[in-house]
């Protein structure tokens, strides 16, 4: 008995230093400044769906507080449309944001009438949280899912932080970024319907935004 407590004692020792080697090899690095442009690079055609830019009003921006925003409405040409937000959160910021659709949508008026977690393709790595919302007669379907500079698909805060904490021990940085794709539901559309135009579009732009992921370097 008192060796297997010397063993464990010496195992929490182990592990308390190391945790503290680490929290020490964060804190010494160089801030990071970012350079998030390139997200405004997302093509605009994206499978035949043609996007135009929605300017992000100054008190939602202020709110949000995120380095980058991007919004925009994509319409198909055989009709329909979906809008597009990308929120990006430097390393310095935190790299996760503070308001989710979890919180924004019900904070304007939105009820959230059921929540559910997708595949976007059967055995895909790339999941999201769906949520159907509806407010005064107007209902929307919501997928949306936060995303790495490596990894997609991560779903809530849990997920967030292991990667976080990951990327900035390993790679010096620990960025992120919330994607949301929300369409309309009239009484013309189903929600099986809706579901199968966000995945589709969900899918090809995922890995754009790694092809378009913003830059960090050590601040001078």
């Amino acid at each position: 008995m008192i060796h297997s407590d010397r063993w464990l004692t010496a195992v929490l020792a182990l592990v308390v230093l190391a945790a503290g080697a680490v929290s020490w090899q964060v804190y010494l690095r160089t801030p990071l400044a970012v350079r998030a442009e390139s997200l405004a690079e997302i093509p605009s055609e994206i499978d035949r769906w043609q996007g135009a830019d929605l300017e992000v009003e100054n008190d939602i921006a202020e709110m949000l507080d995120a380095d980058f925003n991007v919004q925009r409405v994509y319409e198909h040409p055989i009709g329909g449309f979906l809008w597009l937000y990308v929120g990006y959160y430097g390393t310095e910021r935190g790299g996760r944001p503070e308001h989710t659709p979890w919180a924004c949508y019900p904070s304007n008026g939105w009820t959230i009438v059921r929540q559910d977690v997708i595949e976007l393709a059967p055995g895909s790595d790339l999941r999201a949280n769906e949520i159907l919302v509806e407010r005064e007669g107007e209902r929307r379907l919501v997928h949306f899912w936060y995303q790495s500079y490596r990894k997609e698909g991560m779903l809530g805060h849990v997920d967030q932080a292991l990667e976080r904490l990951r990327n900035r021990v390993f790679e010096g940085r620990a960025d992120g970024s919330l994607v949301r794709l929300s369409t309309p539901l009239d009484v013309h559309d189903s929600e099986d319907g809706a579901r199968i135009r966000l995945k589709q579009f969900g899918l090809s732009l995922a890995p754009l935004l790694k092809e378009h992921w913003p830059e960090e370097i050590a601040a001078s």
